[in-house]
């Protein structure tokens, strides 16, 4: 199994590339901003508006195909619309220098089919506050920010440690509409570093 590409906690900014986006506030119970991105399947665009039609809200995952921290959910995400059929849900492919084709190719290879959009100059991660994946989001059915950060504290479900943190979110807000803990700390493969800009050994 590779090695993840390039892994940070969430707010090393030392260890990014810093964009002049992250500097903006991202405020809780507030819009997050709007986006419309290529589907990787070729269908068009989707839009956080089209994800959120019909739905109580929607949950959005800042996501990499070469992160090796993203391949642990890959079930969970394949099963995310039969399991809350009342979210919206979608990843967004952000990560500096990875290509359609190598997502396409990971696609297929893990026989991936949850929504896949491309934001391969990474304007939407930026905008979002996103440094790593993965990263997730949960949103309002009008737009508004929940909750952000990570899914679980990286542990497998079977360990005696593991704790879950976006799924006791979504069964507080789907129930009651109260959410306890609005944000946990993100850890993941960077989606734009220095690193990802020297050049390629000869």
């Amino acid at each position: 199994m590779p090695v993840a590409p390039f892994c940070v906690r969430q707010g090393d900014l030392a260890m990014t590339a810093i964009n002049s986006n992250m500097e903006k506030m991202q405020e809780f119970g507030q819009p997050v901003p709007e986006f419309a991105l290529p589907l990787l399947d070729g269908t068009g665009k989707e839009t956080l508006h089209d994800l959120l039609i019909g739905k109580r809200g929607a949950v959005i995952v800042f996501w990499s195909a070469v992160c090796t921290h993203c391949w642990r959910y890959d079930n969970y995400f394949n099963a995310f619309a039969e399991w809350h059929p009342e979210l919206g849900f979608a990843v967004i492919a952000s990560r500096y220098g990875e290509k359609p084709e190598e997502i396409q190719d990971a696609a297929r290879q893990r026989y991936l089919h949850f929504p896949i959009l491309l934001d391969e100059g990474g304007e939407i991660a930026g905008k979002w506050r996103s440094q790593q994946t993965p990263r997730c989001y949960l949103i309002t059915a009008d737009g508004r920010l929940l909750y952000r950060g990570a899914i679980d504290n990286f542990k497998f479900p079977t360990d005696p440690e593991y704790v879950a943190y976006l799924e006791p979110t979504i069964a507080s807000y789907l129930s009651d509409g109260v959410i306890i803990r609005s944000e946990t700390a993100s850890f993941g493969c960077a989606i734009e570093t220095t690193y990802y800009h020297l050049p390629r050994q000869l």
